[in-house]
Parts: C-alpha cells; sequence; structure tokens
C-alpha cells in the first residue's frame, strides 16, 4: 500500500516537472535540434544562393562535400592555424589565469573587489571593440607596443603584417581578453580548498612550492579539467579576432576554419559545403572533448 502510494506521489512529481521543464525544452528543440539536423542534411547537398528561393534546386551529392575537404587546401591551411591556435592559447590562457587567481585570492592583496572587477572587464567588453583597439596597439607606425620596443633600441615589428607573427599577436590579445573569466573560476575553486590542508602541511615545514604542487594543483584538478574543455571549445571557435584583425591574413597565416566556413557560406553561397566545413569541426572538438575525459579518468586511477 505504501510503496504504491511513493509510486503515485513520484509520477506526479515527474509529471509536474514535464510540464515546467516542456516550454523550456520545446525552445531548445525548436531553435537548437531543428537547425542543426537541418544543417546536416544541406551537408549532403549542394545547397547555394539558388537554393534558398527555392529548396528544389539543392541536389543530393552524398559526401561529395567531405570528400571535396580532404583535396581543399585552404581547409587544410584554416585547420592548421586553428590548432596551432588551440595549442598554443589554452595552455597560456589557463596558466594566466590561474596565476591572477592565486594572486587574488592571497591574503597579501588589498581591494581585492576592484582588482576582480578590473581583470574581468575584458571578458563583458565587445570583443569587436577589444580587436580595433588593440590594431592600434599593434600598428606599426604609432602603437604603443613598438614604442615600448624602441624604448629598449628594438626596431618595430609588423605584428599583424608579419606572417610570422600575425597569429603569436592574436593568441596574446585572445589570452588577455578571456582570462578573466576562468580566473573567476579558479578563485571559486581555491576558496573551496579547506584551510586545515595549508595549515598541516605548515606544521610538516612544506614551503610555498610543495603547497602548491602538493595541495593547490590536486584540488583544483575538477576546477582545471572545466576550464580547460570550455576554453579548448571557446578557442577553437575562433572567427572575430582574425575577421577583424587581419582578415585572415597575411598569406592565410590567421585564416580559422570557423572564418573559411563563414567565408564559404555567406560570401560564396556554397553553404551545403559550408556545413560541411561546420560537422567537421564539431566532429574535432567532441573528439577532443572526449580525450581529455580520457585522460581525466586516468589520472584519478
Amino acid at each position: 500500500m505504501l510503496k504504491n502510494r511513493n509510486l503515485k506521489k513520484y509520477s506526479s512529481i515527474k509529471s509536474a516537472a514535464f510540464f515546467f521543464l516542456s516550454p523550456a525544452l520545446g525552445a531548445i528543440f525548436v531553435f537548437f535540434f531543428i537547425p542543426v539536423i537541418a544543417a546536416f542534411a544541406m551537408s549532403f547537398t549542394d545547397f547555394d544562393i539558388y537554393s534558398l528561393g527555392d529548396w528544389t534546386k539543392a541536389r543530393f551529392i552524398g559526401i561529395k562535400n567531405y570528400m571535396n575537404l580532404f583535396e581543399d587546401a585552404l581547409f587544410w591551411t584554416s585547420l592548421k592555424n586553428t590548432f596551432y591556435y588551440v595549442i598554443a592559447a589554452t595552455p597560456v590562457s589557463i596558466a594566466v589565469s590561474l596565476g591572477a587567481a592565486i594572486l587574488l585570492n592571497s591574503k597579501l592583496i588589498k581591494l581585492k573587489g576592484l582588482f576582480r572587477l578590473t581583470y574581468f572587464i575584458p571578458v563583458i567588453t565587445t570583443l569587436v571593440a577589444v580587436a580595433i583597439v588593440w590594431r592600434f596597439i599593434y600598428h606599426p607606425g604609432f602603437g604603443i607596443l613598438n614604442y615600448f620596443l624602441g624604448m629598449f633600441g628594438l626596431s618595430p615589428v609588423d605584428w599583424l603584417g608579419d606572417p610570422n607573427w600575425a597569429m603569436p599577436a592574436i593568441i596574446l590579445m585572445a589570452v588577455w581578453k578571456n582570462f578573466g573569466y576562468n580566473m573567476i573560476i579558479f578563485i571559486a575553486g581555491l576558496q573551496n580548498i579547506p584551510d586545515y590542508l595549508y595549515e598541516a602541511s605548515v606544521i610538516e615545514g612544506a614551503n610555498g612550492w610543495q603547497q602548491f604542487k602538493s595541495i593547490t594543483i590536486p584540488m583544483l584538478a575538477p576546477t582545471t579539467f572545466f576550464i580547460s574543455i570550455i576554453t579548448m571549445i571557446g578557442f577553437f571557435q575562433l572567427f572575430a579576432e582574425p575577421y577583424v584583425m587581419t582578415q585572415g591574413g597575411p598569406l592565410n597565416k590567421t585564416l580559422s576554419i570557423v572564418q573559411y566556413m563563414y567565408h564559404e557560406g555567406f560570401r560564396w553561397w556554397n553553404m551545403g559545403y559550408s556545413a560541411s566545413i561546420a560537422f567537421i569541426l564539431f566532429f574535432i572538438i567532441f573528439a577532443g572533448t572526449l580525450i581529455q575525459f580520457k585522460i581525466q579518468k586516468t589520472t584519478e586511477l
């Protein structure tokens, strides 16, 4: 009798939960899943500008778009640039975020709230505005960065016009723009580490580096894993920075895969081909996420 009553109660709670969640789930299905399914279907067609007016003009071509990608030199260039950006920028961004978080979480720092706000402001600032400001910072003639180089007797650098320096310049700007968000998450993780662990280590004679290596890093492992995932996913979607600052140049050295997808879809109207690029990127990000989950489980064991 009691069991039946509990089952009825659980069923009513489940029905009520579904009732309140249904508007949100419906919106997600309409505005997310349906477009994704449509884009996936589009990637198997030659959908172009003529097909926008008449869908019957879109022809099913199977995996031809995906096969053409493997023969597209510009696709491989954009993919290589994106991997270079992700591999170089992700660890730097995490390291800078962690360093800033440890500094602001220190008891020696005063006005912590002011510093946190200052470091977080770039995150909430419009990316296009930030990119334009950094274009002036990198200007070869009157940019402030070359001005400081001149103070040390160094020659000015064409940061955005030199193929060897363009991507590092974008990486530097991206790290500055995004580290504040990860810093806030790291601060939350640091504040959840029990103080008695540090107190016990002091009694055992541990110095600051030993505390950082044996307490801070292991206790921040879940936070670091989360930040690594979201940072990697965000950096794989590199678009606005090169689009505003270099337009993918010089010599396609800053052309990202998302920017190439944009060009194919909205400049040349090869929307079926562009959709195939989008799903290649999706599978790359998905594979990268699975690899990080695998590494996380291995380190826990």
